[in-house]
């Protein structure tokens, strides 16, 4: 079992909730308050599950330059109240910033029992 500090801990209930406050957001017609409040969260939480410093390293590569502009300029515009550009901008830096995680994700969902059965089927396991 993977033992988690008290900080880290409060970082996994601060991302949980700006998931969630993100997806109601989402649900209610882009909502800009709670895409607001959700973005803050979200951020809030990265930051201290993994560290202010290790945060900023991550997104301020140089190679992450581009995908950091979108998804931080996507929350900006979200904040000032365009939610619905903001996101678009925001979900597009998302998989720009996280493309290296996905083959993980997708690795460790193969090994839940419904769910691995349903990505191991003929036509989706392997995409041509």
């Amino acid at each position: 079992m993977i033992s988690l500090s008290d900080s880290q801990k409060i970082g996994m209930g601060l991302t949980g909730f700006g998931v969630f406050f993100l997806f109601f957001g989402m649900i209610l017609f882009f909502d800009k308050a709670l895409l607001a409040i959700g973005n803050v969260l979200f951020v809030a939480g990265l930051s201290f599950v993994i560290g202010l410093e290790r945060t900023f390293r991550f997104f301020f590569q140089k190679h992450k330059m581009k995908a950091t502009g979108f998804f931080l300029g996507g929350v900006l515009i979200v904040l000032i109240g365009w939610p619905l550009i903001g996101m678009i901008l925001e979900i597009y830096g998302f998989f720009l910033l996280f493309r290296g995680f996905f083959p993980v994700v997708v690795g460790f969902i193969r090994r839940v029992p419904v769910l691995g059965y349903l990505l191991n089927l003929p036509g989706i396991s392997s995409p041509t």
